[in-house]
């Protein structure tokens, strides 16, 4: 295989090795000897990498001409996103710290040439970020508050190198360039192109920045490409031949925008616009419920005409839920008729109609996931502390601002358990929900059906592990199928 060192100005290049070209950027895009290449290895050493510049086409090129480039688009895109690569360097967290321990300054920046650093005891920390990124030279800046953090990763070009880094970095070139075999992965087709849509905004994200990465790597393994995708990428859905969720659904919110075109295009998805619109609305979910004869709280629809008959019904205290609350946010208890009065009509001041149910305590809530009518992972949420509720927000510590979890086999579960989670999930149809039951005096019943439940690391996965990221990534399969 012929290898090629593709360069803004050749006549600029430093460094001496064997056996492999030297050619500009501008020969190999435009000149027609190296479109026709049958086999060639590409090592883009371009000074810029950014959206249609030279740097960006060469590699871009060259995977179209089914060359190998050094780096790949795809290492291109990744080290821009600096969400990304915080998610990715999250996996060797403890290799930054362990390996930065005995800087004394509040700042630094690791230059990696080749994968290498000038300082051998930088070693394995440059490889790390080389082998995630394959980009030849590049910078990453770190600064210190309670620990190392990454601020900032910039590609440099050769003429950046600093004069007194020039002949470890020749020596780094020369090692590399002469390797047999290079970490870049093979150019397969991938059986589908997975958006997964995530908000860095969302106050309370379905999904944790481990759990991203872990859809991601799983996805790799199953020959799926998934790229994390923000709302303001709704233009590039078209491009992708499934979409999956990841950020919190209302119906006004971007969510709601993506499943629909999604829908309307014809692009597998997970979740549906019609769960979205139907689980966001405890309004629609009281009625759908009471109408499955599926037990609840004691629940009514509450609006101006009837607020005197209300807590005939639920008892003090009581709770009151906006018709589109989530994650706790909207969800009220009162505990005196004056305070009942007070909450109600201010929430009916923002929509018509608003849910009041009897107010049933409980140590935990249990959560059953369900993809595609098919019971896949089961926990115990419990309260958070001194609170009735999974989630407090007004904790004034962030890590007491939701209870604990615990993670079961699905054939540990009670069966009425089950079986009244699989009869709600009817209610919706197809798709990935987490029904929230309570049991009390032996009693259980519905509190809710989400149309987008948390999948965390650590959390929903901590018994049956990858599994459930592969049983969401193969139902997402048999759509696209």
């Amino acid at each position: 295989m012929q290898k090629y060192i593709v360069v803004n100005q050749p006549e600029k290049w430093n460094f001496s090795i064997e056996n492999i070209t030297v050619i500009s950027s501008q020969d190999y895009l435009t000149n027609p000897q190296f479109s026709l290449l049958k086999k060639a290895r590409i090592f883009n050493l371009c000074k810029d990498y950014n959206y249609q510049s030279k740097g960006y086409y060469v590699s871009l090129l060259a995977e179209a001409r089914g060359h190998l480039a050094i780096p790949t688009v795809k290492n291109m895109v990744d080290l821009k996103t600096l969400k990304l690569v915080r998610i990715v360097s999250d996996e060797f967290d403890d290799i930054i710290q362990q390996s930065l321990k005995n800087i004394k300054s509040r700042e630094f920046t690791l230059s990696i040439y080749f994968g290498q650093n000038v300082a051998q005891k930088y070693k394995e920390l440059s490889n790390l970020f080389y082998k995630h990124f394959q980009v030849p030279f590049f910078r990453v800046k770190f600064n210190y508050s309670t620990k190392w953090n990454i601020q900032s990763v910039k590609v440099i070009s050769e003429s950046e190198i600093p004069d007194e880094h020039l002949e470890s970095v020749q020596q780094f070139a020369n090692q590399y360039f002469s390797k047999k075999r290079y970490d870049t992965p093979k150019l397969t087709k991938s059986d589908f192109d997975l958006a997964i849509l995530v908000n860095p905004n969302d106050p309370a994200p379905p999904s944790n920045p481990k759990a991203l990465k872990k859809f991601v790597d799983m996805a790799e393994k199953m020959n799926i490409y998934a790229e994390i995708i923000e709302p303001k990428d709704l233009t590039r859905l078209s491009s992708f031949d499934a979409l999956f969720i990841r950020q919190s659904t209302e119906v006004n919110n971007e969510a709601y925008a993506f499943a629909r075109k999604a829908q309307q295009e014809g692009i597998a998805l997970v979740d549906y616009p019609d769960a979205i619109l139907k689980c966001c609305n405890k309004v629609y979910m009281a009625e759908a419920l009471q109408n499955a004869n599926i037990a609840t709280p004691k629940t009514i629809i509450v609006h101006k005409e009837n607020l005197n008959e209300v807590l005939a019904t639920t008892g003090l205290p009581c709770v009151l839920k906006a018709p589109d609350s989530t994650f706790s946010f909207g969800v009220k208890k009162a505990k005196t008729e004056e305070e009942f009065g007070a909450l109600a009509n201010k929430m009916l001041k923002e929509s018509d109609l608003i849910i009041a149910q009897e107010y049933c305590p409980s140590d935990y809530d249990w959560r059953i996931g369900i993809i595609d009518g098919k019971p896949f992972f089961a926990c115990k949420y419990y309260m958070a502390k001194g609170h009735w509720q999974i989630y407090n927000w007004k904790a004034k510590k962030k890590n007491e601002q939701d209870g604990d979890a615990e993670s079961f086999p699905i054939e540990k579960v009670p069966k009425n358990i089950i079986k009244m989670a699989l009869k709600s999930a009817k209610l919706i149809g197809k798709g990935l929900l987490g029904i929230d039951i309570k049991v009390v005096d032996n009693k259980p019943m519905v509190i809710e059906i989400n149309d987008n439940p948390n999948i965390d690391f650590g959390v929903e996965d901590a018994f049956y592990g990858d599994l459930v990221y592969t049983e969401i990534l193969t139902a997402l399969k048999t759509r696209v199928d």
